[in-house]
């Protein structure tokens, strides 16, 4: 739920910072950004972009404790992405 917060927090301010920096053309570059950001973020730490080969190495040698962190990790980003991406659509559509 935190990292929910954090990330509304973050699309808000990201509205914000476009709107009173640049003008209110700039909002869906800036949310979309960073929404974009922590997507890739979350598809690092998940090990996704990775060939077969080398993610079935990397799960075979980590332990359970570094599975479970690396999936927080990767869950966590793409809460924290979900409320930029949704404000950038929504201001895409609101514009055009």
């Amino acid at each position: 739920m935190k990292y929910l917060l954090f990330g509304i927090l973050l699309a808000v301010v990201g509205v914000l910072a476009s709107i009173v920096i640049w003008d209110i053309e700039m909002v869906t570059t800036i949310t979309g950004g960073i929404g974009l950001f922590f997507i890739v973020i979350s598809l690092i730490s998940s090990g996704v972009l990775v060939s077969g080969d080398r993610m079935r190495a990397n799960l075979a040698t980590e332990s359970a404790k570094d599975n479970k962190q690396r999936n927080n990790v990767s869950f966590s980003s793409v809460l924290i992405a979900v409320p930029s991406i949704a404000a950038a659509i929504l201001f895409y559509f609101l514009l055009n």
